[in-house]
């Protein structure tokens, strides 16, 4: 309902302009709503109904949105400047059944600009699926303190396993920590495995202090053909495996081509930032990483971008 009050405010009474007396406009039309139907109507929220049908101007989403999603969820999305982060945020909250007060969390901590990061990284050849992974994962939830080391940093992500699981992604379920491989008479030992149901295929996980080292492709390669040989069960698809490293070295990982081999690098921060000093360094991140994707395509920077579309399944060419 609100869709359309705002759809036929911006279409009739408005006539798609925002001119000066849209104001006067809206704050008449208010007075006169809500002395027939209540506060519901007040100039503030048909402001909003307005945005509401300008932002979200597919109807075929609008049985999704109203499905899962409240009007104070909308009213969440409303500031967001990209049309991308509104579906993102929308189809995350219609997916994990999240809350206002936790999708406003996701917001401040900027998990949409986080996951296109990490798509950023992934090259078109890439065995890593699109928008399963972020860069970088904020783990201050789990209370690290100073001079940790692996075990501490293990033990703290099983402890709060719940909450790492809403940071890592919707999907993903805990195997098992620890899990030994034995190679040549060898045990070889993976930090933690985790299987994500909608993939269909075991996550290996790999827990790194310090800054990536070019090694590191090689040994989680290990733990991947030993993962696809004795433990990929019919029907799932091939392993693919996640480094979180404390410094990620992008360069070398762009060389690499670790994507590739079904391996992403992703940072991990144990300290929250202040909040503009982690908004500027989100943008950074993002920044650069779109400069590197542009001169693996040589394009320009804004050019050959995928629109990744969160509502609809990806159409096949004779879809197209």
């Amino acid at each position: 309902m609100y869709w359309e009050v705002g759809r036929h405010i911006n279409s009739v009474v408005l006539e798609n302009q925002r001119a000066a007396y849209g104001k006067k406009i809206l704050m008449a039309l208010a007075a006169k709503l809500i002395g027939k139907y209540g506060k519901n109507f007040t100039e503030r929220n048909l402001y909003r109904m307005t945005l509401f049908a300008e932002r979200f101007s597919d109807e075929e989403i609008l049985p999704t949105l109203s499905a899962k999603l409240s009007w104070s969820h909308i009213i969440e999305l409303l500031p967001l400047k990209s049309k991308e982060a509104q579906l993102y945020y929308a189809n995350d909250v219609a997916t994990r059944n999240l809350g206002v007060h936790e999708l406003r969390r996701q917001i401040s901590r900027k998990a949409y600009e986080r996951q296109e990061i990490a798509n950023t990284e992934l090259s078109e050849e890439s065995a890593v699926p699109f928008n399963v992974f972020k860069d970088p994962y904020l783990l201050d939830l789990l209370g690290l303190k100073e001079n940790y080391i692996e075990a501490d940093l293990e033990k703290a992500i099983l402890t709060e396993l719940e909450a790492f699981l809403l940071e890592f992604g919707h999907g993903f379920a805990f195997v098992e920590r620890q899990k030994r491989m034995i190679i040549d008479g060898e045990d070889i030992i993976l930090d933690l495995l985790f299987y994500h149901r909608k993939l269909k295929r075991l996550v290996a996980v790999e827990l790194k202090l310090g800054v990536f080292k070019a090694a590191y492709k090689g040994q989680m390669e290990l733990y991947l053909k030993w993962l696809d040989r004795y433990e990929r069960q019919e029907g799932e698809e091939s392993p693919i495996g996640i480094i979180l490293c404390a410094t990620a070295s992008r360069e070398k990982i762009e060389f690499l081509e670790m994507d590739k081999a079904g391996i992403a690098v992703a940072e991990y921060w144990t300290h929250m930032p202040p909040k503009a000093e982690f908004e500027m360094k989100i943008k950074a991140i993002l920044i650069e990483a779109q400069e590197r994707l542009a001169r693996r395509k040589s394009l320009p920077a804004d050019g050959g971008q995928k629109q990744l579309d969160y509502f609809y399944e990806p159409k096949g060419e004779e879809d197209e």
